[in-house]
């Protein structure tokens, strides 16, 4: 696949080579971590994993603890007793594996939200910026198969800049939420100028 990607854009390059052609790039990862509503969703996950970490971490000692308990008592029972009281075990550490599972893959679905929310709203930001800036194309960074370009042309630090500005991340109070009577950040050094 990205062999095809830097084909690609090896042919759009050569077949614009005669063209004004003006080119810049982003890190959508980067950008994603450093906006206000990416650190204040990534908080909220976090900070939801870890209650459900604790939830799960605390029926398997449960179930550690119940099967030390069947391994020392188990010799004074009868082969019926123990042979009931295993399966019991066993079908309780199949749904706490399930449950697990599960609370995997909501909180996956729940991350994959809150990132697609994120890059929609970042889409027509760069399509701002390449307009402005007067760029032919935008690459991804990461997924684009650059190898190299100079910092110059690297768009995110105006992207995460314009995404704040645009949409300030509500964080009811939560962890890593910026604080509403901070001074607004100057742009970075290496950001286009508008």
């Amino acid at each position: 696949m990205r062999s095809l990607t830097v084909f690609f854009a090896a042919s759009l390059l050569a077949t614009a080579a005669h063209a004004d052609l003006k080119v810049g790039y982003v890190d959508l990862q980067r950008a994603l971590i450093e906006v206000s509503e990416g650190q204040v969703a990534k908080a909220r996950l976090k900070t939801e994993m870890d209650k459900k970490k604790a939830e799960l971490d605390a029926e398997q000692a449960k179930l550690t603890d119940d099967k030390a308990v069947l391994d020392k008592q188990g010799a004074m029972m009868s082969e019926e007793v123990r042979t009931q009281k295993f399966t019991e075990w066993q079908k309780r550490l199949y749904d706490v594996m399930q449950k697990a599972q599960k609370v995997q893959m909501d909180l996956q679905e729940k991350e994959r939200t809150e990132l697609k929310k994120i890059f929609e709203r970042m889409d027509p930001i760069i399509a701002a910026i390449a307009q402005r800036e007067g760029l032919t194309m935008v690459f991804e960074k990461t997924d684009s198969g650059l190898v190299y370009a100079p910092p110059s042309l690297d768009l995110t630090n105006e992207l995460v800049r314009t995404y704040n500005e645009k949409h300030p991340a509500k964080s009811g109070g939560g962890v890593g939420a910026p604080k509403k009577d901070a001074a607004p950040k100057e742009a970075p050094k290496d950001a286009p100028k508008q």
